[in-house]
């Protein structure tokens, strides 16, 4: 079960929502402590944007890893850095390296990003969102039997459809053999966050959760923290591992 403590969510969100290092640092430990293992986190700016900046992802992970000790991972969503070229050059001035970092396969940039992302030795997840050309590229690519693992990210946000999206998305990756036979962690978001975890348990795929995906338990109930998040996270993810896959 991976954490993702925050995503680009702001202060709007929620006291909750983790933006400073020390306050991410404090939510990870709590995470790992309930039952993660693993973190995936955006480093923000003193506004809380998300950045790629050398300067303050080291200070995130800095502060993370001095309280926990299971991998940590950043994004590197062309929101945080939209020009290809500058977002290479950030992942080649990171004075600290995470354990691996996100490449979303249908932006912009994306091959380049990974390879740099490789020669650094950082780990890759290729994120292949439903609803694009991501499972078609990522298939493509020369990189794909090198990631880390691949993400499959649902967008749909309906409860109602969330899990039968899930379903097409990874049917799309088997066809086009675009796992390249990596592991797959699947998750979803919004109101598709709790069906699609649950599935993952039936199918006995990764998943992850956090305020990153969505901000409420199951029953609606506003979580209070990621921690809370997790624990609820790996009950529901037992329960849908003793459902028929």
């Amino acid at each position: 079960m991976q954490v993702c403590l925050n995503g680009a969510r702001g202060a709007g969100d929620g006291t909750a929502v983790p933006l400073t290092p020390e306050a991410m640092a404090a939510s990870a430990a709590d995470a790992v402590a309930a039952g993660a293992g693993d973190v995936h986190v955006h480093p923000k700016t003193p506004c809380g944007r998300d950045t790629l900046s050398p300067r303050l992802l080291a200070a995130t992970l800095e502060a993370i890893r001095a309280r926990v000790s299971v991998p940590v991972g950043v994004t590197t969503g062309a929101w945080a850095e939209p020009d290809p070229a500058a977002r290479v050059a950030r992942v080649r001035a990171w004075p600290v390296l995470p354990d691996h970092a996100s490449v979303n396969w249908h932006e912009p940039g994306a091959e380049e990003l990974a390879a740099a992302l490789l020669e650094r030795g950082v780990g890759v997840e290729a994120g292949i969102w439903s609803g694009t050309d991501g499972a078609a590229r990522f298939a493509a690519s020369p990189l794909g039997p090198r990631v880390l693992r691949v993400l499959a990210e649902v967008t749909d946000p309906d409860p109602r459809t969330a899990a039968d999206s899930a379903r097409a998305l990874l049917s799309e990756l088997s066809e086009l053999g675009a796992a390249h036979g990596r592991p797959v962690l699947l998750h979803g978001e919004d109101g598709g966050t709790w069906p699609v975890l649950r599935l993952a348990g039936r199918l006995g795929l990764a998943t992850r959760i956090g305020l990153e995906d969505t901000l409420v338990l199951p029953d609606g109930r506003r979580a209070v923290s990621n921690a809370e998040l997790v624990a609820e996270g790996l009950a529901q993810y037992r329960r849908g591992a003793a459902e028929p896959a």
